[in-house]
């Protein structure tokens, strides 16, 4: 996709002037413009940016230089696993409160700039910790507000993009995610000298990608006469979804759930897989992991445009979410195999064409099973949980499956694709989407 490309289609009406609409209505006879796509997807990849970063570079750095090269993978797991635990109150608590939000600023233009704020201000804290107590602190502070700034821009999709584009919106945003891990690694690359900056310049570069957008949004509003009411029950049923009701959307969470496992092991173990396994020198790791990325996320964006498009234009979703996966499953054995970098980077180009079949098709499909379209925010908060789950079980059970398998990283990612096949089969016994 070209982000500057100008827009050439009209863009939907106000939806404020539909105020009583429920979401999965709103919207969904006008086609979305190429304006509109440009962007959601430019605030989409910075909002990727900013957790990004982290995840696969600076917060891996930041521990080792705390604690030492003995003690980073152990301090690592704590300092990750507790920021998703956070996380996973964070996404839907914002989509909940988003979706009763009657502020005539928008239902979600408020949070996307309380997120993006706290969030900023949260990674300056990991930046600048002196010890490895306010780093989780700082962290799980940043997990939280940046989740928060992520449940409300998914809600965006059903709120205001039609079902018939929502394959190719949906390919449009697979691609974020690996130019975001090309942008992250690459400002940390540029960096390096100074780890303050290598935390900052991502915040710097995707705030200002998140407030155009927030700028711009003609958002819903919701009249006061419409906010849901508020009560313990409520705040309780913001965390849970009941999967005998929504059957189809809790098989669409299991799928991205064991498929983010296989994703997480690699994206949180990736620098002591180069460091142990493949042997790479400690200075070698940011430019390692930028290549790695770069390779990987050209092969994401190639399939991503190709899977979303044909998806919208087939009317079908589990064939291409099925094939991914497995795709997927099978990069894992490769990076399981692989004993030098050159077959580490074959590895990850063939784990780029699952991931980018993948997230371009599935977002479409939740957005097709959400089981209430007035809560859609919330439902997709909870849903979060399948991609906020495996980054808090991943750091807690990889040393144990590391002790099992006698400190190989060949069983890790062995068990890594295992998840990723059970991902694949999960998403079949879904019946509302083909």
């Amino acid at each position: 996709m070209n982000p500057r490309a100008a827009p050439t289609a009209p863009r939907p009406p106000a939806v404020p002037s539909h105020p009583s609409m429920p979401p999965d209505e709103v919207g969904r006879s006008h086609a979305v413009g190429p304006g509109f796509v440009t962007r959601y997807a430019l605030a989409y990849l910075g909002t990727s940016l900013l957790l990004i970063a982290p995840v696969s570079v600076t917060l891996a750095l930041k521990v080792n230089a705390l604690v030492g090269i003995d003690r980073a993978p152990a301090a690592l797991s704590l300092v990750a696993g507790a920021g998703s635990f956070v996380s996973l109150f964070g996404n839907p608590l914002a989509g909940a409160l988003s979706d009763r939000t009657t502020s005539r600023f928008g239902m979600r233009r408020p949070w996307m700039v309380v997120g993006l704020v706290g969030g900023t201000a949260a990674v300056l804290v990991v930046a600048l910790a002196p010890n490895l107590v306010v780093a989780v602190v700082g962290w799980c502070a940043a997990q939280l507000f940046l989740n928060a700034l992520l449940a409300v821009q998914v809600a965006v999709l059903p709120d205001q993009v039609p079902r018939a584009q929502r394959g190719l919106v949906s390919g449009v945003l697979g691609i974020c995610l690996p130019i975001a891990s090309i942008s992250a690694t690459y400002l940390v690359m540029t960096f390096k000298g100074s780890q303050l900056a290598m935390f900052l310049a991502p915040c710097v570069v995707g705030g200002a990608l998140v407030l155009v957008f927030a700028a711009t949004l003609d958002d819903r509003r919701l009249p006061h006469g419409q906010r849901p009411r508020w009560s313990l029950h409520e705040l309780a049923s913001t965390f849970y979804f009941n999967p005998r009701h929504c059957p189809d959307f809790a098989w669409a969470f299991v799928s991205r759930l064991m498929f983010v496992f296989a994703f997480a092991f690699l994206t949180t173990y990736q620098v002591y897989y180069l460091l142990e396994h493949l042997g790479s020198a400690e200075r070698d790791v940011p430019q390692q992991i930028f290549l790695s990325t770069l390779i990987q996320s050209t092969v994401v964006v190639l399939t991503s445009l190709v899977s979303g498009r044909f998806s919208d234009r087939l009317g079908r979703r589990k064939v291409f979410v099925l094939s991914a996966a497995l795709v997927y499953a099978l990069a894992m054995v490769l990076v399981a195999v692989a004993d030098s970098f050159p077959g580490f980077l074959v590895a990850v180009a063939v784990s780029g064409l699952g991931f980018g079949m993948y997230f371009a098709v599935d977002l479409a499909l939740v957005a097709d099973v959400l089981p209430d379209p007035n809560r859609a925010a919330k439902d997709l908060g909870v849903f979060n949980y399948a991609g906020a789950l495996p980054f808090t079980l991943a750091p807690l059970l990889a040393p144990a499956i590391l002790a099992i398998g006698g400190g190989s990283y060949t069983v890790l990612y062995a068990a890594a694709a295992g998840c990723a096949v059970i991902g694949a089969f999960a998403i079949l016994p879904v019946k509302a989407a083909r």
